[in-house]
């Protein structure tokens, strides 16, 4: 590691068969504490090559837990390291897409760099966390949703997850997460902090076969906040959409608080959930919502996706869908 340290801190780039070769490393324990503290923070110096994350990916992929389930399953993901402090929008966006009867795969990890992720908040309402095939589809069969805590499945997320959380800054795991989730979705919504990652993610995934779409609003959060103009980019291209096209009108940053404690946390979770969030709060989880759905390609507009989102909601099928996977 010291030699690949080295060739990192001069600015000089790995191959996509380098940056596999370290990532497998890291997944069979190869690097000390330090080594990997100096490792997961080079890429906030310089930017990250499509080659190299290309190949830290695929090595993630390739150690990952095997995993196979049934049905066209849609994943709603961020890389977290926005530093915004929010609720756990993706994952109560997730919920909302189950209660259409759409099948969720929701990826998630610990928090690095916020109050709570989405493994945190999960936790706080009493979910236990799985990895058998046979656990995982009965969750998708009854809830319409599973969820996957990331570092069960992904040696190397596991090696470096007490680090990630010391050193409370965003690192290269944070870029990788959404992109490495287990079950394979056919479709994802991805959700990234700027727009050098979405072009990056854009070009490896433009070479699978998936529906995706990558979210990034220009003022820097990692999901449609509805505090500014959001970019969305599809196998298609790419657009620019207002707050007022996709949620009716602007939200402030402070409606989307996170609170302080998992606790907290859990609490604005099932408040949205059961119909009781702030119109602020429902406006964002929705529009999260509706785009996921809009990239399954089975509605036939962005106000059919909305419309579904909105009766998932307003039904209880969504709540539903979280008291069932937590019961189970």
């Amino acid at each position: 590691m010291k030699k690949l340290a080295g060739y990192l801190f001069d600015y000089k780039n790995l191959s996509f068969e380098q940056a596999r070769e370290a990532m497998l490393d890291i997944g069979q324990g190869e690097y000390n504490d330090a080594e990997l503290s100096a490792f997961m923070t080079v890429f906030l110096m310089r930017s990250i090559t499509a080659e190299e994350l290309g190949g830290f990916r695929s090595a993630l992929l390739e150690m990952a837990l095997p995993l196979k389930l049934e049905g066209q399953l849609i994943d709603i993901v961020g890389t977290g390291g926005d530093g915004k402090n929010t609720f756990n929008i993706s994952t109560i966006s997730s919920f909302i897409v189950a209660g259409t009867g759409n099948k969720v795969a929701k990826h998630g990890n610990y928090a690095s760099t916020s109050v709570t992720g989405a493994s945190n908040v999960m936790e706080a309402m009493g979910y236990r966390f799985k990895t058998t095939e046979d656990e995982l589809q009965k969750e998708l069969n009854e809830a319409n949703i599973c969820f996957l805590h990331a570092p069960l499945f992904h040696p190397a997320l596991k090696k470096v997850s007490r680090l990630r959380k010391e050193l409370g800054i965003r690192t290269i795991f944070n870029m990788l997460g959404p992109l490495v989730n287990p079950a394979r979705p056919a479709f994802q919504l991805l959700g990234v902090y700027n727009a050098g990652l979405a072009r990056l993610y854009n070009y490896l995934l433009q070479k699978e076969d998936i529906n995706f779409c990558i979210i990034n609003s220009l003022d820097g959060y990692d999901e449609i906040s509805l505090t500014g103009d959001t970019k969305l980019i599809t196998p298609e291209g790419e657009q620019i959409y207002t707050p007022y096209v996709l949620g009716k009108r602007m939200v402030f940053p402070a409606d989307l608080s996170g609170g302080q404690t998992a606790t907290e946390a859990a609490a604005i979770f099932r408040n949205i959930l059961k119909g009781e969030g702030t119109w602020a709060q429902n406006a964002v989880v929705l529009a999260n919502a509706a785009v996921a759905l809009q990239t399954t390609r089975k509605y036939g507009n962005y106000a059919e996706c909305m419309s579904a989102a909105v009766e998932s909601l307003e039904s209880g099928r969504a709540y539903n869908a979280l008291n069932t996977i937590i019961a189970l």
